[in-house]
């Protein structure tokens, strides 16, 4: 995989890739920023600038001054008080994430943690060494990036190498010292947006998969029922006006170009169900909510998200508290991009119901060889149907679920984490309902009652879907061909960006 550099600002793919083992490392310009603003910092203590938890308490302590002999101690419990998370723990991959949107955080030059905890960071990247991050118990950001911080200092545990080990072998074991926290460093440690940020990328980059699998799973749908290719015609979508609607288009022409199943339909209906002609309006709305957020996160990558950030030189520090660590913005980009997938989901099961249900597919009921001794799909539809539903309740909007939180200080929150923790949960659940619709588009191609060709393009989907599993005869638990078909689509590029 490709080594990643941060000069400029990482984007969402460059997350992504971090997630999944890419090497993250820091330009020479990068290291400098970092030790700039290390310096302004080093400044404002010593000349006892007043600075949000530099010198002071946090949330409703803000007020309370902590003098230089204590700040080190601040630093330290800070990551203690707030590595309260509860529940299981993170995957690799998310907690990957997120260590590589705070890298990207304080590379920007204003948060003023010193070069060194940068570099431990990324040592734990380098070292296959993921810190144990309970995933429940945050409102926002500050727990889940505690407990990151905790392995830097020797404490807390890490999975290194697959071994769950304490903070400090796992220092050890990559031959590495535990830190002493200076001023700032701690609230550095869990502050700013990038535990929503880094799962946002993770988000992003499910999703574009997901998508360019729902169009195939369309298309061979599509070509399974006889529908009417002309409500897929370039001629007339380019009359609505969307950009996702026209990239969609285009995908599912190229997609059933050549269908001999097809040619053999035309005419046949004066049109077809809604899920199956306004594909593209639906399919194409969600990249359009795609796009959207995936720009939302981008600017969230390139912005600054401590607070306080700090400026100016070590002659003229500048220190600025402000609400740049408010994820408003990724809150309400992931909480929309969530409703779009469950969306196409639910458009998906709507189509395999149409598959299995012999009164409108003109195939064997519920794609079963023999209807009297074999049930073939029909419960796994109840199963689309049951995550269809659990979607729908996924989908209420974490940005508006408010709370009150450290003595009325924090008085208003945008639960950014827990929207990007949503939408991952509904990706779960869309892509099991995609490997059913595709299970059951491969199962149908073999009991059309026509010789006619599937489309070069249907076909590709159809022999890789066959590659993974085999047809269905009830001669084997279904959920076995259902996680199979769900990991195609987790984990396998159609190669379309």
């Amino acid at each position: 995989m490709t080594d990643i550099e941060r000069d400029a600002s990482l984007n969402w793919r460059d997350v992504a890739a971090v997630a999944q083992g890419a090497r993250l490392t820091l330009s020479p310009a990068a290291r400098a920023r970092i030790g700039q603003a290390r310096t302004i910092v080093e400044t404002i203590v010593a000349r006892q600038i007043r600075a949000y938890g530099v010198n002071t308490g946090v949330g409703a302590l803000c007020d309370v001054v902590v003098d230089i002999p204590k700040q080190r101690e601040l630093s330290r419990n800070l990551l203690m008080s707030h590595a309260c998370g509860v529940g299981d723990p993170l995957g690799t991959a998310e907690t990957r994430a997120i260590i590589a949107a705070q890298v990207n955080n304080f590379a920007h030059g204003h948060s003023g943690v010193r070069l060194a905890v940068v570099e431990q960071m990324l040592a734990l990247l380098a070292g296959d060494c993921s810190p144990e991050v309970p995933g429940r118990g945050s409102v926002g950001y500050l727990t889940h990036m505690a407990h990151i911080g905790l392995v830097l200092i020797g404490e807390g545990t890490a999975i290194h190498q697959g071994a769950r080990v304490t903070g400090g072998d796992a220092l050890k074991a990559l031959g590495l010292a535990p830190l002493v926290l200076e001023a700032k460093e701690g609230l550095s440690l869990v502050n700013g947006t990038p535990c929503a940020t880094g799962l946002a990328s993770l988000v992003l980059a499910r999703s574009r998969r997901l998508l360019d699998w729902a169009d195939a799973a369309a298309a061979m749908s599509f070509e399974n029922l006889h529908g009417q290719p002309a409500a897929y015609a370039a001629k007339s979508l380019t009359l609505r006006a969307s950009p996702g609607l026209l990239t969609v288009g285009e995908r599912l022409r190229a997609l059933i170009e050549g269908s001999e199943i097809l040619a053999a339909a035309v005419g046949k209906r004066t049109q077809d169900a809604i899920s199956l002609r306004a594909v593209p309006h639906v399919h194409g709305a969600a990249r359009d909510t795609f796009d959207h957020a995936a720009a939302v996160v981008d600017r969230e990558l390139a912005a600054v998200t401590d607070n306080p950030l700090v400026a100016g030189t070590p002659q003229a520090p500048e220190v600025f508290s402000q609400a740049h660590a408010m994820g408003a913005a990724i809150g309400l980009a992931m909480d929309n991009l969530g409703i779009a997938i469950a969306e196409v989901a639910a458009m998906s099961e709507r189509r395999l119901d149409r598959l299995v249900n012999p009164l409108v597919s003109g195939l064997p009921a519920f794609l079963a060889a023999d209807g009297g001794a074999c049930s073939g799909f029909m419960i796994a539809q109840y199963t689309a149907v049951s995550l269809v539903a659990q979607n729908r309740r996924l989908a209420a909007p974490a940005s508006l679920d408010g709370g009150v939180t450290s003595g009325l200080q924090e008085d208003h929150l945008c639960h950014a984490t827990p929207a990007a923790f949503k939408a991952l949960e509904i990706l779960d659940n869309a892509e099991r309902i995609l490997g059913l619709e595709l299970l059951a588009t491969a199962q149908a191609y073999e009991l059309q009652a026509t010789a006619a060709r599937r489309a070069p393009g249907t076909d590709a989907v159809y022999r890789l879907m066959r590659s993974a599993v085999a047809p269905y005869a009830d001669d084997r638990p279904l959920a076995g061909d259902m996680e199979r078909a769900r990991d195609l689509v987790r984990h396998t590029d159609l190669g379309h960006d």
